[in-house]
């Protein structure tokens, strides 16, 4: 597993990893205070939904407490020209590259089902039906090569494509089928696999035999595994890797070792399936942590982090009141769009919800 931050703060590049270091090396201090700055914003943003949920504000809310490493480091290492396709969890790959977080609340609590531009972020909409993007990455990144946007050497031109996923969604044959067409068509794409132990209630342990970064090997696809908590690693191994895509070689497969510190749903109870002697191991190798210790040691200064803080608490209060000025969307829309023509099946169920509404007075 590749690693440069020690769950101590710790930095240090292995010498089998140097060129993956170099990336590294390459950040300012500037860089290295925003990857701290998103990371903190999207854990903050992360609490205020769960508590909005809570409240009957959102109808579901999926947490990423704990990935926060994973996905600000790899949404960094991906290019200007990339295109993200994201799985339902990614909501600190959305903020680097430029999602507004209220178009996340918003498609929760059914106002829209994505409000964001994939054209102009390249970040295209959350999927909810595991594996269905990895599947719609791969085509993409064909179309890519096929319009011969891969390995021409202009930086203005060249696009590579990344695709994310959990390790519950590599027993998908969507995932399967993806991987032995990027590899048979050597596509410009790296699945990026945030392994957080648990498909639901279901552990890694159980999902697999092997390690997941492994997962490509018999289709022809290569990987390696990061440290999902550490920020550097996980920017490194994607910025390396985006880059190589790019250039013209073909897929590869990032397992980035993480944790789902929360739960998989707010309709979950993770209680009844693990240990808090678990969920505490990872609790010591929180990602955000350990990149503070980090940021202390090249002289970051208690300013920075109370800053921080209070931008953290600032946007709370602004997503909350934002929350709560949302029109409530009519029960109808959930009829909508559930098929391209009228549908007997839907008709009856549309029927008995309006019969239901007049007989309980209507609803607000």
């Amino acid at each position: 597993m590749m690693q440069f931050l020690a769950p101590d703060g710790t930095f240090g590049v292995p010498k089998e990893y140097a060129q993956y270091g170099e990336l590294v090396d390459a950040l300012t201090i500037e860089d290295l205070t925003k990857f701290y700055r998103d990371m903190a914003r999207i854990r903050r943003f992360d609490i205020e939904a769960i508590a909005l949920q809570r409240q009957g504000q959102l109808g579901l809310w999926v947490p990423a407490i704990g990935q926060e490493g994973a996905q600000i480091g790899s949404g960094y290492g991906v290019g200007p020209n990339d295109h993200i396709f994201p799985s339902y969890r990614e909501h600190g790959v959305a903020i680097t590259h430029g999602v507004e977080l209220m178009s996340i609340l918003k498609m929760m609590r059914g106002v829209n089902h994505g409000g964001w531009n994939p054209e102009e972020t390249r970040f295209h909409l959350y999927a909810i039906v595991l594996g269905s993007q990895v599947l719609h990455a791969v085509g993409y990144a064909m179309g890519v090569k096929f319009d011969g946007l891969v390995g021409t050497g202009d930086k203005d031109k060249d696009l590579a494509v990344i695709s994310y996923f959990g390790d519950g969604a590599t027993a998908e044959g969507d995932v399967s089928e993806s991987l032995l067409f990027a590899a048979i068509n050597d596509s410009p794409i790296v699945f990026f696999v945030q392994n957080n132990q648990w498909a639901i209630s279901a552990p890694v342990e159980k999902q697999t035999k092997v390690p997941l970064y492994r997962r490509g090997e018999g289709f022809g696809v290569s990987g390696m595994r990061v440290d999902g908590n550490d920020v550097l690693a996980c920017y490194a191994a994607t910025k390396f890797h985006m880059d190589q895509a790019r250039a013209g070689h073909g897929p590869y497969l990032i397992e980035a070792l993480t944790y789902r510190v929360g739960a998989h749903t707010t309709s979950d109870d993770p209680t009844k399936y693990r240990s808090e002697e678990e969920v505490e191991y990872w609790k010591a190798r929180d990602p955000i942590i350990r990149f503070e210790k980090f940021l202390r040691r090249q002289g970051v200064a208690d300013d920075f982090f109370e800053e921080v803080k209070h931008a953290g608490d600032e946007l709370a209060a602004q997503i909350r009141a934002e929350t709560f000025a949302l029109p409530t969307p009519p029960l109808e829309n959930i009829f909508h769009n559930v098929y391209s023509d009228e549908h007997p099946d839907i008709e009856r169920q549309k029927a008995w919800l309006q019969a239901y509404e007049q007989q309980m007075g209507g609803h607000e």
